[in-house]
C-alpha cells in the first residue's frame, strides 16, 4: 500500500509530504498505481524549484519520497506554493477514488497533531 501524508502547518497550508510504500500487491495495475504517485510528487517539486522559484527540501528514494517548503513572505509566491501541494494532496486522492484506498491511502495531519 502508498501511504501518501500531508503534513499541515498553523496557517492550515500544507507544509511538507511523504508518499511511501508499494500498489504492488495487485495486479495488472501495480506499477501505474506507483507510477501516477510518484510523477504526482517529483512534478510538484519541480513546479515548486522552477514555478514558485524556491528550493524545497526533498528526498527521492526507493518506495520513499518525501517534500518540505517553507513559505514566505511575498504573498504571490505563498499562493503559487500552496496551489502545488494542494495539488499533490488532490492527485493522490484522485489516484486512491480511481484504484481503492486498499492501495494508496492519504493522510491529513494538522498542525496540531504533529506537535
Amino acid at each position: 500500500m502508498i501511504r501518501a501524508t500531508f503534513l499541515f502547518d498553523q496557517e492550515g497550508r500544507i507544509g511538507s509530504f511523504q508518499m511511501e510504500g508499494h500498489a504492488r500487491v495487485w495486479r495488472p495495475w501495480p506499477d501505474e498505481i506507483c507510477a501516477g504517485i510518484s510523477a504526482i510528487a517529483q512534478t510538484v517539486i519541480g513546479s515548486l524549484q522552477e514555478l514558485a522559484g524556491v528550493e524545497p527540501e526533498y528526498a527521492l528514494e526507493p518506495a520513499n519520497i518525501r517534500c518540505a517548503v517553507s513559505y514566505p513572505d511575498d504573498q504571490k509566491r505563498a499562493d503559487i506554493i500552496e496551489t502545488l501541494m494542494n495539488t499533490a494532496r488532490i492527485g493522490c486522492l484522485q489516484i486512491a477514488n480511481s484504484y481503492g484506498r486498499r492501495f494508496v491511502t492519504v493522510i491529513d495531519k494538522p498542525y496540531e497533531e504533529i506537535e
